[in-house]
């Protein structure tokens, strides 16, 4: 039978491991530091931090830069610098990264070759200063997609659990309720562009696209899908639906609450007509071109598939527009028959719609196009169906 030998460690085996222990955790305690020292800045960082060192800044894509307080957002000229911010609806320059992008990243993350990079993450290595006479990056030495904060492309969640634009888009607005909710949540959303009513049938074409057949979109009222090119105020064509009436505060089809897409939807031009500027409530005859929707004198009511996108689309618009921004303050209420005064009804019967239909899949997707190519702001309502609880009741 064989036997093992045990051998005593000798005492200066043990300096020596003790030795090389310390210098293990020294080593870590150095990496642990770096990678700190190394951390991705965001932008309001990278901005007052503009000293010429060498720094990684994540951002969204807002547009081209061509002076010190001018950012194109279209008709981009040039491939030689984007504009960067904390949050991909920014408009103002104050809070914007000028990036300058050297011959090496232009066929990449230039504007001009790359106009869908808008409202895209990216993240940019390079030495802080001014650019354009403005905070900047500039000689890039790493440019990529995506970043350390949640992509633009990933799905929001819709789930009181929270989702992945709470710890960015959302920040502000997390853990509040009613009237601190809802001015957080104004504060947010009003930063968005704004598409002239023209640009809105393109918007619509995207947004509403109909998931089996890229080539058409899905009508709200009807549920019909449809040519997009089949688009106009003829018979069975589809038109642009402003959800909340365009009457109803009298703001028109002007740029601002008339060609917000989070409340214009593709509809068919006679079901349109019919529901004119009416109020939302249950009840009425049914309407023959729109299975499952009623009408009477004073309102309408939609199929049950779109009901609580209608809810929705409704207190979006309610929070956005709060008449400090030049349009009128639009408020949901519990009457019909509002006529032009800047209230929408029936609130009791939304609110209710908002509970028994929840956001769906369609829905979701359109409120991340509108964020990622359109307007760069969302429906918070889409993402948190809770909160229309939390300042309606």
């Amino acid at each position: 039978m064989d036997t093992k030998s045990s051998t005593r460690p000798r005492p200066g085996r043990l300096v020596t491991a003790f030795a090389l222990a310390v210098t293990l955790v020294a080593s870590v305690a150095v990496a642990a530091t770096s990678a700190s020292a190394a951390a991705t800045l965001t932008v309001a960082q990278a901005l007052a931090a503009q000293d010429g060192r060498t720094a990684t800044v994540t951002g969204y894509v807002i547009g081209q830069p061509v002076a010190s307080t001018t950012v194109i957002t279209s008709n981009y000229t040039a491939d030689y610098a984007i504009a960067i911010a904390d949050a991909a609806g920014e408009t103002s320059t104050g809070r914007m990264l000028y990036v300058q992008v050297t011959s090496a990243y232009r066929s990449s993350f230039g504007l001009l070759t790359n106009p869908s990079l808008r409202g895209r993450q990216i993240t940019a290595t390079g030495t802080l200063t001014a650019y354009f006479s403005h905070g900047g990056l500039k000689s890039p030495t790493a440019m990529s997609l995506g970043g350390t904060a949640p992509s633009p492309t990933a799905s929001p969640s819709p789930t009181s659990t929270g989702g992945p634009y709470d710890s960015t888009y959302y920040a502000n607005a997390m853990g509040k309720t009613g009237t601190a909710l809802r001015s957080s949540l104004h504060s947010i959303i009003r930063n968005q562009t704004k598409l002239s009513y023209s640009q809105v049938w393109d918007a619509l074409r995207d947004t509403d696209q109909d998931p089996a057949n890229a080539n058409n979109v899905i009508l709200l009222y009807t549920g019909r899908s449809q040519s997009k090119t089949r688009n106009g105020g003829g018979v069975d064509d589809w038109n642009r639906e402003h959800v909340w009436a365009k009457s109803h505060g009298d703001f028109g089809t002007t740029t601002g609450p008339g060609t917000d897409v989070h409340h214009l939807r593709p509809t068919d031009a006679s079901v349109n007509s019919l529901r004119g500027n009416k109020d939302f409530d249950t009840g009425g005859s049914a309407v023959a071109e729109a299975p499952g929707c009623y009408t009477d004198a004073d309102s309408f009511e939609p199929r049950n598939a779109v009901k609580g996108d209608v809810a929705r689309m409704i207190m979006y618009m309610a929070i956005r527009y709060e008449g400090n921004d030049g349009w009128p303050n639009l408020e949901m209420n519990n009457y019909v028959s509002n006529g032009t005064a800047p209230y929408l009804g029936r609130q009791s019967v939304l609110l209710q719609w908002h509970a028994q239909d929840p956001p769906d899949a369609f829905e979701k997707r359109r409120n991340q196009r509108i964020y990622e190519r359109w307007q760069g702001n969302r429906n918070p309502f889409v993402d948190h169906p809770e909160w229309a609880g939390a300042i309606w009741g």
